[in-house]
């Protein structure tokens, strides 16, 4: 079973016509490391699950690049506040390594919602899980310390440290690069 179907799969066991049809509507697409998904100000039209690759999201402020999150293989990539309200997108979305990644809109989730209702269900299951992942990642940064937010980073993502550039992963945990690399050398040290 294809990657994408097995993720729905692992959700709520599908039957065989299930993974047909979710098989034959993927729409793959790869794209070059630096391709920009979505712009600040765009309507979000797609959704994105990454096969391969990482995706970045960051917010402009003050003329700066503030990291937002990384998504990897496996993982939604859903512009929450632009794709279900209609709303211009606040961030960007960028390939921070060359990326294939199955992409799809609300077009193509209400028809197969149409031919197979329960679909919608494990939409929603999908979107929840999404939501509370972004709502964690929230709660992290305004309760735990950098270096907190560095260590579940560190425990959670560690691939991300060999596949980011360093300014980027402080942008992330909310410090300069200058900052992170003290951090890694207090734990080092310690």
């Amino acid at each position: 079973m294809h990657k994408f179907p097995a993720h729905f799969h692992r959700i709520s066991p599908l039957s065989e016509a299930e993974v047909k049809v979710i098989e034959e509507s993927m729409c793959v697409k790869t794209f070059k490391k630096g391709t920009v998904l979505l712009k600040e100000g765009q309507q979000s039209v797609d959704s994105y699950f990454i096969l391969e690759g990482c995706v970045r999201e960051y917010l402009m402020v003050d003329g700066e690049e503030k990291t937002t999150n990384f998504f990897t293989e496996e993982q939604w990539v859903i512009s929450t506040n632009s794709f279900t309200s209609g709303n211009a997108a606040i961030h960007y979305l960028v390939c921070a390594e060359d990326t294939t990644l199955v992409a799809g809109n609300e077009e193509q989730a209400q028809k197969m919602f149409q031919s197979f209702p329960r679909f919608e269900t494990i939409s929603r299951a999908v979107v929840e899980a999404v939501f509370n992942e972004q709502r964690n990642q929230l709660m992290s940064y305004l309760t735990d310390s950098p270096e907190q937010r560095y260590q579940k980073l560190l425990q959670s993502r560690p691939d991300l440290f060999q596949r980011i550039p360093q300014y980027q992963l402080a942008s992330y945990i909310g410090v300069k690069p200058e900052s992170l690399s003290r951090i890694r050398k207090r734990l080092l040290t310690n």
